[in-house]
């Protein structure tokens, strides 16, 4: 009987039943073990002697039982034969009657998509939230809703996250608006880097250090979770639950509100290329899943509102759109280009290949020396066991992966900040100074040494030195279409991480400024573009 509270009915069940059943199981056993010996299927099969050695004519005997065993053997094999020939007949008159008759034909139906899959891609496509156009008005509704914009930098490359355009919007824009720096996933880049680039970035604006939450889930599981948690008070600090830096920013967002003296909550906008975990944030600091977030790019779409506590609110915003006319080592860094299906997996790997020293790889993927990218990510499937029917190395899976690891919080790889660091071409002493006004930057920086030592970052021999590009360009209003960056020749394709020496990143890099020369393809902007998406590219060197 099924008592009320409880989902299951309870097995339970009085003594005298329960010995009665057990009783009938042994009557009925004993039953069978009788049947069974009556009908002789219990009994042993007597053992075969053999042939006896005081037997005459022993070894004729022998040969004879033989020649009839490897007779019975063959009779098996010629009838197995003849059941495969019948069957491969049947086989051969069903394809011929089929319309599959042409093995090609047949083989660009297994490639076609199915139909659910190709309603899916159009639907997407058809999404006016998918357009570049829409993200971009969605970003600059944040902008203007916001009192606060926090512009969200990967630790791995701040340099790379900037957005020049963005910047001089937001100091350009109406009502005064506060710009602060963020540095987040500074778990997966050595101390030393992540203090140099704080002091760098402090030059200029504000910069928080933090590092978020990667495994926030539902409000729901979280109680379920917290009926049977245990009462001696134990926290989980793993490295994807533990969250720094959180009680720093907020102190800093709370003393600046009641500085200015507001009515009502600060409007915080969260801003920044995909992946830098501007979700990831606001699932930190609320302590749930209030934005969906993961390794995939491009998941937020439009701008929401999150009340982080009484005086904060935060708006989420859609990743900043790259121009086209960026360097096609930042473009694949983000996968950008390989989301907008201008560029393949394979292609955007050899790219980033050709930034990092190939020594550092391999000890980080551990794999053994390759010549190129195709061999590196066919050593890379087989590690990670990414095979395909006879053993072929899946590549395509294998460069997926890679890329995932990058853009992921996953991957240790840093960039080194300049020695001498310089104010952008927009920015000036007075704004500098201006931006500073209202903000409690001692308590910042004791926040920040807190987080400091509450983090545990990499070696810095476990984590791989990759040559940064400078700030990338974005588009904050009509998307002008830009044309892209010039596609590799041959020797390019063939020569990728070919660096034998252990200082081939200085040859990466002579590289990368016989790049940065060639003349760029300007095209025609608009008064409008010119106000909002202005400003060149900044350097820190």
């Amino acid at each position: 009987m099924k008592r009320p509270g409880l989902k299951k009915a309870s097995k339970r069940v009085s003594c005298s039943k329960r010995y009665k059943i057990q009783k009938k199981v042994r009557e009925h056993n004993k039953k069978l073990r009788k049947d069974a010996k009556k009908k002789g299927v219990g009994k042993k099969v007597k053992k075969d002697i053999g042939v006896p050695n005081k037997a005459p004519f022993k070894e004729d005997i022998l040969r004879e039982a033989e020649q009839r065993r490897s007779k019975l053997e063959e009779e098996k094999e010629k009838k197995k034969l003849a059941k495969q020939q019948e069957r491969a007949q049947k086989r051969k008159k069903e394809n011929s009657t089929s319309r599959d008759a042409d093995p090609k034909a047949k083989k660009a139906r297994k490639e076609l998509p199915s139909q659910e899959v190709l309603v899916k891609q159009m639907v997407k496509q058809c999404d006016p939230r998918n357009s570049k156009k829409h993200l971009c008005s969605e970003l600059n509704k944040v902008i203007d809703a916001s009192d606060i914009i926090v512009e969200i930098l990967d630790a791995r490359d701040p340099l790379g996250c900037r957005c020049p355009q963005l910047e001089e919007a937001v100091l350009k824009g109406e009502g005064n608006k506060k710009l602060l720096f963020l540095l987040n996933k500074i778990d997966l880049v050595p101390k030393e880097n992540v203090e140099k680039w704080l002091q760098c970035l402090q030059l200029e604006f504000p910069a928080v250090a933090f590092k978020a939450s990667t495994q926030q889930k539902d409000k729901t599981v979280q109680e379920k979770k917290a009926r049977f948690a245990t009462l001696n008070g134990v926290v989980d600090q793993t490295k994807g639950v533990a969250c720094y830096g959180s009680s720093s920013l907020l102190q800093l967002l709370g003393d600046y509100a009641n500085a200015t003296g507001r009515e009502g909550s600060l409007k915080v906008g969260l801003v920044g290329f995909p992946n830098v975990g501007k979700s990831s944030l606001i699932n930190s600091l609320k302590g749930m899943r209030a934005c969906n977030a993961g390794v995939q790019r491009g998941i937020t779409r439009c701008f929401q509102d999150v009340h982080i506590s009484k005086n904060v609110k935060m708006i989420d915003s859609p990743g900043i759109v790259a121009a086209q006319s960026n360097p096609k080592a930042a473009m694949a860094l983000r996968s950008l280009q390989v989301e907008d299906k201008q560029e393949t997996v394979l292609e955007a790997v050899r790219t980033l290949l050709k930034q990092c020293n190939k020594q550092q790889v391999m000890l980080q993927y551990n794999v053994p020396d390759f010549r190129n990218s195709l061999e590196f990510l066919s050593f890379f499937a087989k590690k990670c066991g990414f095979l395909q029917k006879g053993g072929v190395p899946n590549t395509e899976l294998a460069a997926s992966t890679f890329l995932n690891d990058w853009t992921g919080a996953k991957l240790s790889y840093h960039c080194k900040a300049p020695e001498k660091p310089s104010l952008a071409p927009y920015l000036s002493e007075d704004i500098v100074r201006e931006m500073q006004k209202g903000w409690d930057l001692d308590k910042l920086q004791k926040g920040n040494e807190e987080t400091l030592r509450s983090v545990k970052f990499p070696n810095q021999a476990s984590s791989i030195v990759l040559l940064s590009k400078g700030p990338t360009a974005g588009v904050l209003s009509d998307v002008v279409e830009d044309k892209p960056a010039p596609e590799p020749t041959e020797e390019d394709m063939e020569g990728s991480c070919e660096n034998k020496e252990a200082g081939g990143v200085k040859e990466v890099s002579e590289e990368v400024t016989a790049e940065t020369d060639e003349p760029q393809i300007k095209t025609p902007v608009t008064n409008k573009q010119a106000k909002i998406s202005g400003g060149g590219d900044m350097t820190l060197s």
